[in-house]
């Protein structure tokens, strides 16, 4: 019988490889994750394979059908304009009230998550811009001291890992400098106690983002994109 501890480092490295695969396209939208399959693959029993699946619904990377399949998650670009409009709203909230609560030791923190940020674009390394990204913006979030906001926000996040990984490949991974030095902004404005910059700056920043993003779909994704390389 596997110990929990082994069970929970299973589930960790089945976590983490699943998830890469779907947010780099190499498992596609609407891909079937079988779990007899995945514990062969894995050369493990279905318990913490079941337990990664379940990590990553919580992501909103998979989803469980009526028949109790388990598939990859389809990216609903009809849904996308309201998605848009919620994280443009939770991205000046967040960085409205961490302005508001500002806290010198959670302060450190969002700029442990730049750090990591700046260094992930000096790399290239989409997914690690991705995942710095989210952390870099949850920590605003937790500045806050709004648990529904940081909640919500962090859920926004999470389930746009995917759009997010398509926006950065308009740059071809070369996100320009500007991205970093705009996160730098946000962090002066709340050090500052500045909320009325705060809400422009972080609106400014969603702004962007959400053009950049229409922008390439509006071109009809003419052309399938392999990011499984980038």
């Amino acid at each position: 019988m596997e110990s929990s501890r082994a069970r929970g480092s299973g589930t960790q490295s089945v976590y983490r490889t699943i998830r890469q695969e779907i947010l780099t396209m190499a498992l596609e939208p609407g891909s079937p994750l079988d779990e007899v399959r995945l514990s062969e693959r894995f050369g493990m029993s279905r318990t913490p394979v079941r337990e990664a699946l379940l990590r990553l619904a919580a992501d909103g990377l998979v989803t469980t059908l009526p028949n109790r399949n388990t598939v990859v998650s389809e990216i609903d670009f009809a849904t996308l304009p309201s998605y848009f409009e919620a994280l443009t709203l939770m991205y000046r909230a967040t960085t409205r009230a961490a302005a508001m609560h500002r806290d010198a030791k959670l302060m450190e923190k969002v700029h442990a998550r730049q750090r990591e940020f700046r260094k992930a674009v000096e790399d290239r390394d989409a997914l690690a811009m991705i995942e710095a990204n989210r952390d870099f913006h949850v920590a605003i979030a937790e500045l806050g001291s709004n648990g529904y906001y940081t909640g919500f926000f962090t859920r926004l996040l999470d389930e746009g890992r995917r759009i997010l990984r398509l926006y950065y490949s308009t740059f071809e991974d070369r996100l320009p400098r500007q991205y970093v030095e705009e996160h730098e902004a946000i962090i002066a404005a709340i050090e500052a106690g500045d909320v009325d910059l705060c809400d422009w700056l972080a609106t400014q920043h969603a702004t962007q983002i959400v053009r950049q993003i229409q922008d390439y779909l509006a071109r009809g994704l003419r052309q399938p994109m392999d990011l499984s390389e980038r």
